[in-house]
């Protein structure tokens, strides 16, 4: 699949405001599911937008028996650090990619299972005992922390569950407590499976969308260094790519408006579990508007609209990610 560039000018949306240099993105997917050797992904239609990704799947048992089992959608890891700036779409939901579900055209409420891991330990239920948020960036879990009697506190930085940030706010030392824990959260449902039949899943959620306040993969003005290589295994840049960071920078230096980046990431690699390969993938990039830039790996991409383009495999069997980067004009 990965295996030729498509660079599209597009009208950027307006931006968020980024704070520090770069913000990463969460790398999201699909549904994975135990390897099976009935149950076969026969298309799989996934729409990926800054706004939103959509993904419809089609299933079918080919066995003469009903199969029963779970699926799940892994969600991205959530990891605490002193210095995260990470994208993520809603800071104080458990849900925080907004995710939703519907199997055959009805809704599903799927069971969210979170646990939290310091230091490769599950601490789940201590933390959930001092009824502390489990979302690390959250601000209602900043503020539980800090109302922990101080022999937990002590405990909880040698568990390496939190770290103890101090500093000098210029009228003496303060104390904030920051997350070290990593969340690692599953949403899952039991699904059946009838013989002979065809089930229909669809579900949908905001992307993590991460980017920086400038161009950043050139050195010195030039396509070199260890950044640009990345970038051409990741995002299969060109040369047009590197006129536009150059023109950019210039703008820049200029006080002018310029690009900056926005980046994508979605995992493909679960949708090998199911039998054989996807019989029909489909992938459709949506823009935003006709004129920045898109850039991303692909095989056989066609425009279809404005802003659109899509990319259709049979037998799709998924050995690599995919990512893509957006540059957006800050004017």
């Amino acid at each position: 699949m990965l295996s030729r560039l498509l660079v599209a000018s597009f009208l950027m949306m307006p931006g968020p405001a980024l704070a520090n240099d770069t913000m990463a993105e969460l790398e999201t997917g699909g549904l994975a599911y135990v390897q099976s050797d009935e149950v076969s992904m026969e298309e799989e239609d996934l729409f990926i937008s800054r706004d939103e990704i959509r993904v419809r799947y089609v299933f079918a048992n080919s066995s003469d028996r009903d199969v029963t089992s779970i699926v799940a959608f892994p969600m991205p890891d959530i990891l605490g650090e002193p210095n995260g700036m990470i994208a993520i779409p809603d800071m104080e939901a458990d849900n925080f990619l907004g995710f939703s579900v519907l199997q055959d055209g009805k809704p599903i409420e799927p069971t969210l299972q979170q646990r939290v891991i310091a230091l490769g330990i599950d601490m789940t239920e201590e933390v959930v005992a001092r009824g502390i948020p489990l979302l690390p960036y959250s601000a209602a879990t900043s503020e539980a922390l800090e109302k922990l009697p101080a022999e937990v506190k002590a405990g909880w930085i040698d568990k390496g569950l939190i770290f103890a940030d101090r500093y000098d706010e210029g009228e003496g030392m303060v104390e904030h407590l920051i997350p070290l824990w990593t969340l690692r959260s599953v949403y899952w449902w039991e699904t059946t499976f009838p013989a002979g039949r065809q089930v229909r899943v669809e579900h949908s959620y905001k992307p993590s969308v991460g980017g920086t306040v400038d161009v950043s993969y050139l050195e010195d003005g030039k396509p070199t260094g260890q950044r640009y290589r990345d970038y051409v295994e990741r995002y299969c840049i060109d040369d047009n790519m590197v006129k536009i960071a150059r023109q950019s920078k210039a703008a820049l230096e200029a006080g002018k408006p310029h690009y900056v980046e926005n980046w994508i990431s979605y995992v493909l690699t679960t949708g090998a579990n199911w039998q054989g390969p996807i019989k029909r993938f489909k992938l459709t990039v949506d823009k935003g508007r006709p004129q920045d830039y898109v850039s991303f790996c692909g095989s056989g991409v066609k425009k279809v609209g404005p802003t659109t383009f899509e990319m259709t495999v049979e037998d799709f069997f998924p050995e690599k990610d995919l990512h893509i980067l957006f540059l957006m004009a800050t004017d």
